[in-house]
């Protein structure tokens, strides 16, 4: 699953990327979710949206994009994964684990909200600053997945740190 997550692109350059990635992720056979956007994500034919604590509510982004296409919802908190909102989502992010250099936090929710999502019936992902030094505790503290951006993006060789990463959540 790849995330489009450009918060400082017009809506067209926006549009034209997002159709640019649909069309790869196709091709390598992988979901393309569009971050913040339900409007771009419909638009680009992509395979959903995901969305934050302070974006569309995710009943307004269903009316948007249908009920083909995946919702994904960011939690912070107990409270947030048990929500009217992530209960219509289709998966969470659960986090920030760690500070993490593409968004800030005032806090971190840390690793005892990855026990909070344990029990969740819904698919999640652990998020925030999660990287090959502290992937070890993610996992034990029972994430299955995670979604990571700058670890892979900055590595010298991304398929290496990406199947490490992947090793460690699947063990």
């Amino acid at each position: 699953m790849i995330q489009l997550r450009e918060k400082q692109l017009d809506d067209q350059e926006l549009l034209t990327r997002a159709k640019w990635l649909t069309k790869a992720c196709d091709l390598a056979n992988a979901l393309c979710i569009i971050n913040d956007r339900p409007d771009i994500a419909q638009l680009s034919g992509a395979d959903g949206v995901h969305l934050g604590q302070d974006d569309f509510p995710v009943s307004a982004a269903r009316q948007l994009i249908g009920p083909d296409h995946l919702i994904g919802l960011s939690t912070h908190s107990p409270e947030d994964i048990n929500s009217t909102d992530a209960l219509a989502a289709d998966y969470l992010g659960v986090g920030p684990v760690f500070p993490s250099v593409t968004k800030t936090f005032d806090r971190f929710a840390g690793l005892e909200l990855i026990g909070e999502a344990v029990g969740s019936t819904k698919p999640w992902f652990a998020i925030g600053g999660i990287d090959q030094s502290n992937i070890p505790e993610v996992a034990g503290a029972g994430a299955k997945r995670a979604a990571v951006s700058s670890v892979v993006i900055a590595a010298d060789k991304p398929d290496d740190v990406a199947h490490m990463l992947r090793e460690h959540l699947t063990a």
